[in-house]
């Protein structure tokens, strides 16, 4: 088992760094297109956290104690509801209009504040798939990383192109592209330990993981998908990113 948490802590951690080195060769893509691929992405973690995470979460427990993963699922939701309010909304980060990324208009502190609430978004990601390291299959394990490691991505090019745009040398892009992913490997771990302090815990925990991913989805990944005028795709995107997260879970049956 501890060769699966490997896997998918590298695997999120890699796809992570994959984004920051998109992001400091690219820098800005269109708006329909990263409106589209996230929205893609917004569709796997959807299926995803219902599937791999709440389901299991709900059949691990008879019906008098559905309560359980429904008090995880509102605890999870809570939590990225609490440090939203502390941090600033990912909205209108990713591929963002050059005029709203040009330094007279960010400021050091709020391009860190930005980095900041990307970092903090990816530990309970890392956490959730940890957790469903303890509570299914490996499989279905490595289908969620595989949602997760799709959506980073993208937040890992926000995570580097204001960095760039306000001159942080490349060194010290690196370094704080290294560090937000180590904290998404850092997430997995904890998730696999604290999943593993007690069997009775896993059926909350679990439904925590998803609440958590559930919220980031409406909160955060649908609204910036429909931002800038190309909803429409982003919706077809969506629901094929839906289907292919179903499909994938039904080749592992």
């Amino acid at each position: 088992m501890m060769t699966d948490v490997l896997v998918c802590a590298a695997g999120l951690g890699l796809s992570s760094l994959l984004g920051s080195g998109i992001g400091a060769v690219v820098r800005r893509i269109p708006h329909r297109w990263n409106d589209i691929f996230l929205g893609y992405c917004a569709g796997m973690m959807l299926a995803a956290s219902l599937v791999c995470l709440i389901m299991p979460s709900v059949e691990m427990v008879p019906l008098s104690q559905c309560w359980q993963p429904l008090i995880g699922v509102v605890a999870g939701a809570a939590l990225i509801a609490g440090l939203d309010y502390v941090t600033p909304h990912l909205h209108r980060l990713s591929g963002v209009a050059e005029t709203e990324h040009h330094p007279d208009r960010l400021s050091a502190n709020r391009v860190l504040l930005f980095v900041l609430a990307i970092a903090l978004h990816k530990f309970p990601e890392g956490v959730a798939t940890g957790i469903s390291i303890d509570g299914t299959d490996s499989g279905t394990s490595y289908t969620l990383a595989l949602a997760i490691a799709l959506q980073n991505i993208p937040e890992g090019m926000v995570v580097v192109t204001p960095l760039i745009v306000i001159g942080v040398k490349a060194g010290r892009i690196l370094v704080t592209s290294l560090s937000v992913a180590a904290l998404e490997v850092a997430g997995v771990f904890a998730g696999y330990f604290l999943g593993d302090i007690s069997a009775l815990l896993l059926p909350a925990l679990l439904g925590m993981a998803g609440g958590a991913m559930l919220y980031v989805i409406s909160d955060e990944m649908i609204p910036e998908t429909h931002a800038h005028g190309f909803e429409k795709p982003a919706t077809y995107a969506l629901i094929a990113g839906v289907m292919t997260m179903l499909l994938i879970e039904k080749l592992q049956l």
